[in-house]
């Protein structure tokens, strides 16, 4: 068990990271940041043109800024974008205060989840499937490293995820608050 005063979900695009972090921020009573989300909040614009004007390297420097800004918090489930975990400062922010899900679900699925989504800057050009297939090679060393907890979401609806999810937590995450 890994007492943190936050809860963090890692994976790949398309894994289910805000639509069940969205329920089980309620089912826990925590409050809910999509970390993408909140980017676009703060800068007034969406992920793929900051990815437009400042490339993938300023996009990932924003995105370290609120990661080190938001575990300082506490009471919250935080969804991180996919690459998040790039990042070796981000990682030991994440552990430091989180305890880490990492939400498991296979290429194919992603697919199908993602297959008209155009908001994506790296799915943008050439063949989906190499490039989510390149990631996972990728990250998921990465996301298996870093988790505290692991769980296949893969088929699931997301209703029926959050809530296997959830009985898991009950059981696994020991939620600290902080002075």
């Amino acid at each position: 068990m890994n007492p943190a005063p936050n809860l963090v979900l890692v994976g790949p695009m398309g894994a289910g990271k805000t639509s069940i972090g969205k329920r089980l921020a309620v089912r826990l009573g925590l409050a809910f940041v999509d970390c993408d989300h909140r980017l676009e909040e703060i800068t007034g614009a969406p992920v793929p043109l900051i990815f437009e004007h400042e490339g993938e390297a300023g996009f990932r420097a924003r995105e370290s800024a609120l990661i080190a800004e938001l575990m300082r918090g506490e009471g919250q489930l935080v969804a991180t974008g996919g690459g998040a975990v790039l990042a070796g400062p981000n990682r030991d922010h994440l552990r430091a205060r989180g305890f880490v899900v990492h939400l498991q679900v296979s290429v194919a699925q992603q697919i199908e989840r993602l297959g008209r989504d155009r908001s994506r800057p790296l799915l943008a050009f050439g063949d989906k499937r190499a490039r989510l297939e390149s990631l996972a090679v990728e990250r998921g060393p990465i996301y298996r490293d870093i988790a505290d907890l692991a769980f296949d979401a893969d088929g699931l609806s997301v209703p029926v995820a959050a809530e296997r999810l959830g009985a898991l937590l009950e059981q696994r995450w020991q939620r600290t608050e902080t002075a």
